[in-house]
């Protein structure tokens, strides 16, 4: 099980298919900045400002900086092997298989809870555009899932505030389709959709900074820096808003079409992070300042988590009806409630627009990290089969569109953004030990870019990510360890006897030349 991928053996399939490197650091940065602006921005604001308030604008920041860090051990390994896999490829090379298998089961997770938010955060905003830009009144019990709280080990649902979210699952099922139709972006499309995103987020900050009211600043962080209980307070919006900059390594993926990936690489990450967390802090306080972002509470006037029941039921009162941390489209909600209700409809109509690209390209990283576990022999090499037509991995296609379906159409977008991260923080925790083991066991291999001041960067990189982990609500926590006893069972049932390594076989991981940059804009 300790057994590892021959790093030589990736490098080999790399070199033989080598990209030219014609990327300098103005697209660098563009290219982060499309990636990371998304649905953590244009939904999650509501619930940020629930844990955290004001303070929320604090939150960004620290979610920013361990954004960086992992960025820059990130971006090391990917240039020493730019090849499909993401992180699991990079831990196989160093740590060996059944680390592996843990990350490439946790970017499964990350990859599918990821796309139900988005799908979620895209309900949102075209049930808002249909209630207040077409008088549309659509049934409340068909517009969210339950609540879930956990009783023990087991979640619990609650039906009050919703059964089904069934716009969420017309677009999941939809996009999948599309995926297994054959459909792809062309980078047109893409360029189209970005400048969509950053003239909206533009237009809001124009309109809400003159608007800002100093009052609605105070108190600043009404649930302190961590909050009465996990995943609450400061520190508590930061663990999940880190889901708002996930994207950032679409530059580093990129290193190997880099010209001087040592200088661009790191000029393209830090730029197009900084940029993205200003424009996140002035959106933030836009918000603040113009509406207020003070949260609801229980009925003995404790902090409750977004998305329970407790909260539910805080925002079902007349009183909160307007607050920023009960809209399920935070951005529209605070434009019409200064009055600007045909900009917000048009930032609706952004979100609406934009937002199934990223569902699409989420799905499609999936499949991509089960191809390459089947390919390896962890995973039934079934869940590669081409369907004869359309030319795509239709059956592990549908298997992805229906399991986010099914989880946008039960959960509120804030719990499925925190289990998100809870896979995407163990990936880049287990990527900030890679690049150090490496450069202990391999100190003299080519790397294309290193990441600068690796003994203070890395274990920061790791110390943040278990930090910001460790900060995550108790459910979101719960369901890494579970879903990864799952992953064990799978792995000695099936991936021991079948890995190809264990096997003696020789198969390399091929660069494919179809795959985005995972993961995608979020």
């Amino acid at each position: 099980m300790w057994r590892i991928k021959s790093l030589d053996a990736i490098l080999a399939t790399a070199e033989k298919k080598s990209l030219h490197r014609s990327l300098g650091p103005v697209q660098l940065t563009l290219l982060g900045i499309g990636a990371i602006i998304g649905t953590g921005i244009f939904v999650l604001t509501a619930a940020a400002s629930q844990k955290a308030g004001p303070g929320m604008a604090i939150s960004f920041v620290i979610a920013g900086a361990v954004c960086a860090v992992a960025a820059l051990c990130y971006s090391e390994l990917a240039a020493m092997a730019p090849v499909s896999g993401s992180a699991y490829t990079y831990t196989y090379a160093v740590m060996g298989e059944l680390l592996a298998w843990c990350v490439g089961w946790a970017l499964i997770l990350e990859y599918a809870v990821a796309a139900s938010a988005v799908s979620v955060g895209w309900s949102g905003y075209v049930l808002g555009l249909l209630e207040n830009g077409l008088g549309v009144d659509w049934p409340d019990l068909l517009q969210a899932g339950p609540t879930w709280s956990m009783n023990g080990f087991i979640p619990t649902p609650d039906f009050s505030a919703g059964i089904i979210n069934i716009p969420a699952i017309i677009v999941a099922l939809g996009v999948t389709f599309l995926l297994m139709l054959g459909t792809t972006e062309s980078a047109r499309v893409n360029a189209v959709l970005v400048v969509v995103k950053v003239v909206a987020l533009t237009a809001f900050i124009v309109i809400t900074l003159p608007l800002m009211k100093s009052e609605n600043f105070t108190p600043f962080a009404p649930n302190g820096l961590f909050g009465s209980s996990s995943g609450m307070g400061i520190v508590g919006a930061a663990a999940s808003i880190f889901f708002a900059y996930v994207g950032f390594d679409a530059v580093s993926t990129a290193a190997e079409e880099t010209k001087n990936p040592q200088r661009n690489v790191p000029i393209g990450l830090i730029g197009s992070l900084a940029i993205c967390t200003i424009f996140y802090l002035l959106v933030a306080v836009g918000a603040i300042g113009a509406i207020g972002a003070q949260p609801v509470v229980g009925p003995a006037g404790e902090a409750v988590q977004p998305g329970s029941p407790a909260f539910v039921a805080a925002c079902a009162l007349a009183e909160n009806a307007n607050k920023l941390v009960c809209s399920n489209e935070a951005l529209a909600h605070v434009l019409r409630e200064v009055n600007f209700p045909l900009v917000g409809n048009a930032l609706g109509t952004a979100a609406l627009l934009a937002l199934p690209s990223v569902i699409l390209m989420m799905i499609y990283g999936q499949t991509r990290i089960f191809f390459v576990m089947a390919r390896d022999g962890l995973l039934p090499e079934g869940l590669t089969k081409i369907h004869s037509k359309w030319k795509t991995p239709y059956i592990v296609t549908a298997f992805t569109g229906i399991a986010v379906a099914i989880a946008a159409a039960l959960f509120p977008v804030g719990q499925l953004a925190d289990i998100s991260n809870s896979g995407t923080l163990f990936a880049f925790f287990m990527v900030s030990l890679a690049v150090m083991i490496l450069r202990v066991k391999e100190p003299n291999r080519k790397r294309p870019f290193r990441t600068p001041l690796i003994w203070l960067f890395a274990p920061l990189s790791a110390a943040g990510c278990a930090f910001l982990f460790w900060n995550l609500p108790h459910d979101a926590k719960m369901v890494l360890p579970i879903w990864g006893g799952i992953g064990l069972v799978i792995y000695f049932l099936y991936g021991y006897r079948k890995s190809h390594v264990g096997r003696g076989l020789s198969d390399i991981h091929e660069q494919d030349a179809d795959i985005p940059p995972p993961p995608a804009t979020t």
